[in-house]
């Protein structure tokens, strides 16, 4: 008899829906471009304080949030693989799926910052170094669009499968948060994370968005004041 489970927090839930939409309207505008410009910027900034948020939580957050807990090395990857593998939270390829999305919108991120689109945008991170290397990193941001839509129709397939095939409700779970289990052992040891953690992984997510908006640069100098010649 399956028993129903709560697996995914409120906080990871609440962190993959907005990373969804985040990384949508970043694609969607960033290919329009024009006006969107400045909010595809914006979009990369909440990007990278929600991505600062999922690594602190990662390691502070409930049970199945946390890395230590859904991070397999190579032998549990072919248990999976052979169908050995028994768990409850990510399975092994999902995990390495995770790393890999949260570490090309990072790099996304962190490329944006430095772009600029030879018109009227520049990331906030622009004058920290030269045209050329603006230039060249604006390049692979442009390149990296391809990256991250190879990994979320990747993560759209795999759900589809896992929905159609495994007869897996993932979709619902991540709404919920509960999940189907027929074996309930070991969910003794789970814990909830505390509302200090909460308070933690939001502080490292709001620093890192601030980080990520340049508000620490001081502003240029202003231009020398032109003295008239008498």
């Amino acid at each position: 008899m399956a028993t129903r489970i709560r697996v995914w927090d409120l906080p990871l839930r609440v962190f993959h829906w907005l990373l969804a939409l985040t990384i949508l309207g970043a694609m969607v505008s960033g290919q329009l471009g024009g006006n969107l410009v400045i909010w595809h910027g914006r979009l990369g900034i909440l990007a990278a304080g929600l991505v600062g948020f999922r690594l602190a939580w990662g390691v502070v957050g409930s049970t199945h949030a946390r890395f230590s807990q859904f991070l397999r090395g190579p032998g549990a990857i072919l248990a999976y693989l052979r169908g050995e593998w028994q768990g409850i939270g990510h399975n092994p390829l999902g995990a390495l799926s995770v790393l890999a999305l949260l570490g090309v919108v990072a790099l996304q991120s962190l490329g944006g910052l430095f772009s600029n689109d030879d018109i009227a945008f520049q990331g906030p991170f622009y004058a920290l170094v030269s045209k050329d290397t603006s230039d060249w990193l604006t390049g692979l941001h442009r390149q990296g669009f391809w990256a991250v839509l190879g990994l979320v129709l990747l993560h759209l397939g795999a759900v589809a499968f896992y929905t159609h095939v495994r007869k897996e409700k993932l979709v619902r779970a991540m709404i919920t948060g509960d999940k189907e289990v027929t074996d309930p052992t070991g969910l003794e040891s789970t814990h909830k994370a505390t509302p200090l953690a909460l308070i933690i992984a939001v502080g490292v997510g709001l620093a890192c968005a601030w980080a990520a908006s340049g508000a620490w640069i001081p502003p240029p100098p202003p231009p020398p004041v032109q003295v008239p010649e008498w």
